[in-house]
């Protein structure tokens, strides 16, 4: 294989982004060879600015068109695995957009799926491509930040107003999308936070639904973790506050490290805060402590069009990819815990989560759905919303 003929499906927002950008020639070995959508009006869409690719309604057709190498799965959430379930089973290779899906059991088929396929598997999570949170990872792999005491993300500028939930029928309601800030905005960090500090063991959370708009799903979420080792976080998003914050603060045995806007600062001590108390007699002593920064590009990395190289790389070289598809389902665990503690009023134990439980519950809240949307469907530019 010389090149990657690449089909997507779903020209949505992020559908459209990744047609643009392969059709421009921005991903090299990488040929934008097939387009579907259910839409009527998305298929004109497609036709009239890709005129060269052929556009389909039906997703297995286009899978069984023999046009394809690999394909993104760029729909609303539901549909992830069963499209990516079809697309392994017609020979193909899948990037799924996030989040893997909606619940933990529709993705560890998927997994199974991919796995038996033998097929490459990746995930859309452009933000593992960002220099900053690599960086932050090589630090705390590498253990010069110590040990971990405590983690605080506050992510709270993915303000949303109405006419964006009002924006697709699909939007915002449990039936159609399966959630809201957690299954939409968040799955990017909630993945950088188990890549970057591993999976907690388990959490405690506080959700509003409708709290700030006219939705059935969250808005508003604080979630309290731990980890076996005693390290525990706190996680705040919401999407009802303007201009909001995205500040990431790491305390550790070296000091505290300090993510915002795209930058890494370190008050590091010059000694181990826990060695330092070994020692220290003085009543009110503490750890001589410098203020650095860390140097890492702040310009936000190759975002989708790197993760479209990685994966065109992996696929025809053999190299690891940065974002495989199989971990999709440690981030979604993440937020689907937060929404079970919310729940049952309770801690959700993420090493043995409730895969069942978790769906009934989740059946439970759209058979009692009495959320009526109307037919629209509107497409904008996502540039500077990630």
């Amino acid at each position: 294989m010389e090149k990657v003929r690449f089909g997507i499906v779903g020209l949505g927002n992020m559908g459209t982004t990744h047609a643009k950008n392969v059709y421009a020639g921005k991903v090299p070995k990488m040929e934008l060879a097939g387009i579907c959508d259910i839409a009527e009006g998305r298929r004109k869409y497609a036709k009239e600015h890709f005129p060269e690719v052929p556009v389909f309604e039906d997703a297995k057709e286009m899978f069984a068109s023999g046009l394809l190498d690999a394909v993104i799965i760029a729909t609303p959430h539901y549909d992830h695995p069963p499209l990516a379930i079809a697309a392994f089973e017609a020979g193909l290779n899948v990037i799924t957009e996030k989040p893997a899906g909606v619940y933990t059991a529709q993705v560890l088929e998927m997994n199974a799926a991919a796995e038996k396929s033998g097929k490459l598997f990746g995930i859309m999570y452009n933000q593992r491509t960002n220099p900053v949170y690599r960086k932050l990872r090589q630090m705390i792999q590498s253990g010069q930040l110590g040990g971990i005491k405590r983690i605080n993300w506050i992510i709270t500028d993915w303000y949303r107003p109405q006419a964006y939930h009002d924006s697709c029928t699909w939007r915002s309601t449990w039936k159609t999308e399966g959630g809201g800030a957690l299954i939409n905005q968040n799955p990017h960090q909630l993945d950088l936070w188990q890549w970057l500090f591993g999976m907690p063991k388990r959490i405690m959370s506080h959700v509003s639904f409708g709290k700030y708009y006219d939705i059935e799903v969250e808005d508003d979420v604080t979630a309290f973790m731990e980890y076996e080792n005693g390290t525990t976080g706190v996680y705040i998003t919401a999407t009802g506050e303007a201009p909001g914050t995205n500040r990431l603060e790491i305390s550790c045995d070296m000091g505290c490290v300090v993510v915002e806007n795209n930058k890494i600062s370190f008050k590091r001590n010059v000694e181990s805060e826990r060695e330092f108390n070994a020692h220290n007699t003085e009543i009110f002593g503490r750890p001589e402590c410098w203020d650095c920064i860390v140097p890492a590009e702040t310009d936000g990395g190759p975002q989708h069009i790197g993760i479209l190289k990685d994966f065109t790389k992996a696929l025809l070289t053999g190299s690891e990819l940065l974002a495989p598809g199989y971990e999709g389902i440690k981030g979604l665990t993440i937020s689907n815990a937060i929404h079970y503690s919310a729940w049952t009023g309770g801690w959700a134990d993420l090493e043995h989560f409730p895969h069942d439980d978790f769906k009934r519950i989740l059946d439970e809240k759209i058979a009692n759905s009495t959320v009526v949307k109307k037919e629209i469907q509107r497409t904008a530019d996502t540039d500077n919303t990630y």
